[in-house]
């Protein structure tokens, strides 16, 4: 086997994984030995997302939009909607199902035998407060911006995937003219991609100070308490992507453990920033890369992150019977049933920013009144450990659901998808030196 000449002629110390790896531990031992200084570092996180997030909408928009407009047969781009919405039903569903399963095998609420009365439910307010106002019917009015331009400026994900979704169809119906606005659309993206490399080179800061603060405010001690629901959510979680994603990968074509070690510069951004987010747009590029065709990437890959949260599942279910296990709440065969139902519903739209999992679950739990709401304040301490897991999660479910669904519509390059898989590096290394 011959080694790529790019990665040949790459320092290790210039790899991106390897620098946010050392970024990772040296936050955390500056947040455990010097919490103070630590905690002090959280700017340096929140400006890293931030740069990302100030991008993603018009990125995204670029991309849908290119993606649907190059698609001349529009049935085409119903029928990846329908074949996307179908896959994202079933495997999040299989998730919350997982999530439930471990719940009852492992009961890691047992005997914590803890009163609501005597918990303060002033430290969950918010969040409740949140749940409440984002209620089903306002989530689906909030799809729609108030202005074409409001989606963009806001950075609302769906708003910014239904305006784009109505210019791509409507510059697919204009003819040469829409040809001409496609094209300057897709020079546009470029751009913007082009400027998402050069922010991705400061991840390492930025994982240092997310990682440094998290250690720094909360602690290892948090581990120790609740350790064993921190374990449960991380054993459903590796299951779920070993035994559930792996056999999907089986059955088309590709090794999850090869695909696991494609995006692990990803994957560590996103272990440091406990957000999904900050790698969508190089995810989307990265997918192409794969051997995924344009199309399909443009639209799996954003609607996955609203639609498509096996990891929040997950955790929505665990938590639910954690805290009903731990405040000896008994559930029928009914009530979880209605869990289940509740779940599958307040998880959409949930982003991959930090608390989101933690929102949704509260929302979950203000419908179902039989567990107390208050018992949230248990797990508010540790919630941060586990967002890591739910997005990490996340992000692992929405590329193997982008590579399944271009092999369903027959335009995935398997060479190309072998080739990026037994050389992961290279190609990711390949794909940074583009980007800057």
């Amino acid at each position: 086997m011959t080694t790529s000449p790019v990665a040949a002629r790459t320092p290790l110390y210039k790899v991106l994984y390897i620098q946010v790896l050392v970024a990772i531990v040296v936050g955390v031992l500056l947040g455990y030995f010097y919490p103070n200084i630590g905690k002090a570092m959280k700017p340096l996180g929140d400006a890293f997302i931030a740069l990302i997030k100030m991008m993603i909408a018009p990125a995204i928009f670029c991309t849908v939009v290119h993606g649907i407009a190059s698609i001349s047969d529009m049935r085409k781009v119903g029928r990846i909607g329908v074949k996307t919405l179908f896959y994202f039903e079933t495997v999040s569903t299989i998730a919350l199902l997982v999530g439930l399963l471990v719940a009852k095998v492992l009961q890691p609420g047992a005997g914590f035998n803890i009163d609501p009365s005597k918990l303060d439910p002033h430290s969950v307010a918010s969040y409740v407060t949140r749940a409440k106002e984002d209620g089903f019917v306002a989530h689906l009015m909030g799809i729609i911006p108030t202005s074409y331009f409001d989606s963009l400026a806001k950075g609302d994900l769906l708003q910014v995937l239904l305006v784009a979704i109505l210019s791509g169809f409507a510059i697919a119906n204009m003819g040469k003219p829409g040809e001409q606005i496609a094209a300057a659309i897709d020079l546009g993206g470029k751009m913007f991609f082009r400027i998402i490399g050069m922010i991705v080179k400061v991840a390492p800061i930025g994982a240092f100070g997310a990682m440094a603060f998290t250690i720094g405010s909360f602690g290892l001690g948090a581990l120790v308490n609740l350790g064993y629901l921190i374990l449960a959510f991380y054993a459903a979680s590796i299951l779920f992507v070993l035994v559930v994603l792996g056999t999907i990968a089986y059955f088309f074509g590709f090794s999850i453990l090869r695909f696991i070690a494609y995006i692990k510069d990803e994957l560590l951004i996103v272990l440091g920033t406990s957000s999904s987010e900050t790698v969508l747009p190089h995810m989307l590029q990265k997918m192409e890369k794969l051997g995924a065709s344009k199309s399909v990437v443009g639209l799996v890959i954003p609607t996955g992150y609203s639609f498509n949260l096996d990891g929040t599942n997950i955790y929505m279910t665990l938590a639910t019977l954690f805290l009903a296990q731990a405040t000896n709440t008994p559930l029928t065969f009914a009530q979880e049933a209605t869990i289940l139902a509740v779940a599958m519903l307040t998880s959409k739209g949930a982003s991959g920013v930090t608390g989101a999992g933690f929102v949704t679950l509260a929302a979950t739990l203000s419908i179902i009144p039989d567990i107390p709401i208050t018992s949230l304040a248990i797990i508010i301490g540790i919630d941060k450990f586990m967002s890591e897991c739910r997005a990490l999660t996340n992000l692992i479910g929405n590329g193997v659901a982008t590579v399944v669904i271009s092999r369903w519509e027959g335009e995935l390059d398997k060479d190309q998808l072998r080739r990026a898989l037994e050389h992961p590096i290279s190609y990711g290394e390949e794909l940074e030196q583009q980007a800057v």
